[in-house]
């Protein structure tokens, strides 16, 4: 059963969505900018460490609270350590307020049809089993639109439909995230026909389903109005997709009722070598800014 206290922060709380679910592939490149070489881990262990010492410093900073950041996205090996001596999740929800999500996905395929669908998932159910009983209310799934490619848009759509019912089934809530190339030059015409393809996806659900949408920043604004409308659609969250947080933010507060699940752009910033005192001043700037424009 979905927890109502987390249903109801979901659905009509301010603030906005950390995303700090980061993955193998693009892990290297985030500790970097954080101040962390390739030199300071010399396997993946040791990497995976690092990160999470990042990540338990956001979550357990003054400025990371239900204030202002509605939920947050964990990785798998996140959501299965501990800060403070409690299940990450746990510790979010019970301590800070925050909702847990977990990333579920493992990864793109190829490029297809101007696309990249999902990888396989295996082992889900156990995975969907485990992060329900560790009080995560979701899911998030990531797929990669290169082009504007109806026939690869609609098989993103319909995978990322599809892999929604499995999670709604089992009492999460899904982010399904068709993320599009901001560099194409194709996105325009990509997001209007991703739009078509996700309402047709929204009539097909059982009555009574929810999902939530994260969608990349659009060209025209408001162009996500009538899915923020959508009584099938619980939130509908944008992602920075490689703008700076000065840019991000700008395009968000220009999309009314769309809010924030921001990744690299909230992550500005931040270095190893801050003092705590700096390390919060730092994030609770970048918090700050980005709460503001999706309360718009």
């Amino acid at each position: 059963m979905i927890n109502p206290e987390q249903l109801e922060r979901i659905t009509s709380g301010a603030g906005f969505v950390a995303a700090l679910d980061q993955s193998g592939g693009s892990t290297p490149k985030m500790l970097a900018a954080y101040g962390i070489t390739e030199t300071a881990y010399t396997d993946v262990a040791e990497m995976f460490d690092l990160v999470h010492q990042m990540r338990a410093r956001i979550m357990t900073s003054p400025s990371f609270n239900r204030d202002r950041i509605l939920a947050a996205i964990l990785f798998e090996d996140t959501m299965d350590r501990l800060i403070d001596g409690q299940n990450t999740a746990r510790y979010l929800w019970g301590f800070k307020g925050v909702v847990p999500f977990l990333k579920i996905d493992k990864g793109l395929q190829p490029e297809a049809d101007g696309v990249q669908l999902m990888r396989p998932i295996p082992n889900l159910q156990p995975l969907l089993a485990r992060a329900r009983g560790l009080d995560v209310f979701g899911t998030k799934m990531r797929s990669f639109i290169k082009q504007p490619d109806k026939d690869g848009i609609s098989a993103v759509v319909a995978q990322q439909f599809e892999l929604a019912l499995d999670v709604l089934a089992t009492g999460l809530v899904p982010i399904i995230e068709p993320e599009i190339d901001i560099y194409s030059a194709g996105k325009t015409e990509a997001e209007k026909l991703l739009k078509e393809a996700i309402r047709d996806a929204l009539a097909s659900l059982p009555s009574g389903a929810q999902v939530i949408l994260k969608l990349s920043l659009p060209n025209e604004d408001g162009f996500y109005a009538d899915l923020v409308a959508d009584r099938r659609v619980l939130r509908v969250l944008a992602l920075s997709g490689g703008y700076s947080r000065a840019e991000a933010v700008q395009i968000l507060a220009r999309n009314h009722s769309v809010i924030a699940s921001f990744s690299r752009a909230l992550l500005e910033g931040l270095d190893v070598s801050q003092s705590d005192d700096e390390f919060d001043s730092t994030l609770d700037a970048s918090i700050e800014q980005i709460f503001q424009a999706s309360i718009t």
